[in-house]
């Protein structure tokens, strides 16, 4: 076996070339600084949706009752999410054929130019059907570009990374995707708050949707300086860079794309069930208020955020599988008891409790990306991560609101997603449990 480049602060963890694979602090310093600012952009860009969903669903539908017009809005949502598989199939290869950077500088342009779209679009008022069809194409546009960028970004920073902090690493990718969700929880809070709900319905919705133009330039302007990772430059230099990164890691790699998608689970349903659907369900499902609904959930965010690069330090000394295990098992367990426990609550044990379930959930994302990364190799690494992950979320993430909305509705049980949540947890835990760890060896080559 090859023995891996001795660790240290300005070396790749690899087992190709070490001359070639030499990063000084200050490259490292913007790569992690572009990975944040422009998954932070494409994210509060694809988030926003979710927490403008009980005034999309009056503007863009035509009227109805409360839950069949928030079962269109996340039936669009999860609709947009069904192109991310083929998004990252295509992203994959590019960032795998072509070169990370330019994967990661064209998503977040498309991204971008796709939510400044909406903030024109015309109301269901004013054009009929031909509004709601206009929003779903664009949040199809949406769904193409997300799904190059979670992949793109946590293998840009794997691959940058010194061995033994691949994890913190990585973590860069889920915090700054809830930071992304938390610029768009705090704007809509202090919409809601400041506007009336004629105001918000009329034009305040479209607001921030407008901030999409400038803030993608920057993060595209910031991106684009950045090189190639030195593993990918190294296998561009000795021409061993595939030409077929899909149909190779199809043939060749089936075994972990599968556990990779099964350890992706619970992300998937987590996520947008606490991060991005929550405060609909408290304030349609539980009559909480909608601005201390957002309150709470801005939050739990912020405490999301914090958390997650702490778990992605803790998986770097205690492993990848041992965060992923804990993470599941805290689900299966405490699941139900919270949500249990949020139903007539006042607003500090909400508060309270929303914290609970981001930390919870933190120590799941703060490993998933460095895990899904380390298991495969570089030639095929963005693709892998990308299938994996993207397939988890288009059928399982995108119809997260949906069907916590439509299991309410169908049971009459208000705690009815945290059995959801359950469920997704006790599949991402026999993945997990089949899967080797992989915190402590060098970056797969081949």
């Amino acid at each position: 076996m090859t023995t891996p480049a001795t660790p240290g602060p300005e070396t790749v963890g690899s087992t190709a070339d070490t001359k070639s694979l030499v990063v000084d602090r200050g490259t490292r310093r913007r790569v992690v600084a572009a990975s944040f600012v422009g998954n932070f952009v494409e994210w509060f860009d694809y988030a926003v949706y979710g927490y403008l969903a009980a005034t999309i669903s009056t503007v863009f539908f035509p009227a109805s009752d409360p839950t069949t017009g928030l079962l269109l809005t996340f039936g669009v949502f999860a609709i947009s999410f069904l192109v991310r598989p083929l998004g990252g199939i295509v992203w994959g290869h590019i960032g795998d054929k072509v070169g990370r950077r330019a994967a990661l500088s064209y998503s977040i342009l498309i991204m971008s130019i796709a939510t400044f779209a909406i903030a024109f679009l015309p109301t269901y008022s004013a054009v009929g059907i031909a509004a709601p069809i206009l929003l779903l194409v664009i949040r199809i546009v949406q769904g193409f570009s997300a799904s190059g960028e979670y992949a793109g970004a946590s293998s840009f920073l794997v691959e940058y990374a010194p061995d033994g902090r691949r994890g913190l690493y990585a973590a860069v990718v889920p915090a700054s995707t809830a930071a992304g969700l938390l610029f768009g929880s705090l704007l809509t809070a202090l919409l809601t708050a400041l506007l009336s709900d004629a105001q918000m319905h009329d034009w305040g919705w479209r607001l921030p949707f407008l901030l999409a133009a400038p803030m993608g330039l920057i993060g595209r302007y910031i991106r684009y300086r950045l090189e190639d990772t030195p593993v990918f430059k190294a296998l561009e230099v000795g021409e061993e860079v595939s030409k077929t990164p899909v149909k190779e890691m199809f043939r060749v790699y089936r075994k972990p794309l599968l556990l990779a998608l099964g350890a992706t689970l619970l992300n998937a349903v987590a996520f947008y069930m606490l991060l991005s659907y929550m405060p609909t369900y408290l304030a349609q499902e539980l009559g909480f208020g909608a601005t201390e609904s957002l309150v709470t959930t801005t939050v739990a965010l912020a405490a999301y955020v914090g958390f997650t690069f702490l778990t992605g330090l803790a998986s770097d000394r205690f492993g990848r599988r041992t965060m992923l295990i804990l993470a599941s098992v805290l689900f299966i367990v405490a699941a139900v008891p919270t949500f249990v426990l949020l139903d007539g609550a006042g607003f500090l044990t909400i508060l309270l409790l929303q914290v609970v379930l981001a930390a919870m959930l933190t120590v799941n994302d703060g490993a998933l990306p460095s895990f899904l990364a380390e298991m495969f190799p570089t030639r095929v690494r963005y693709t892998g991560f990308a299938v994996s992950f993207n397939l988890a979320n288009a059928i399982f993430g995108g119809t997260a609101p949906f069907v916590a909305t439509l299991l309410i509705s169908q049971t009459g049980s208000e705690i009815a997603p945290a059995w959801y949540l359950v469920a997704a947890a006790a599949v991402s835990l026999v993945a997990v449990l089949a899967s080797r760890e992989t915190s402590r060896e060098p970056l797969r080559e081949n």
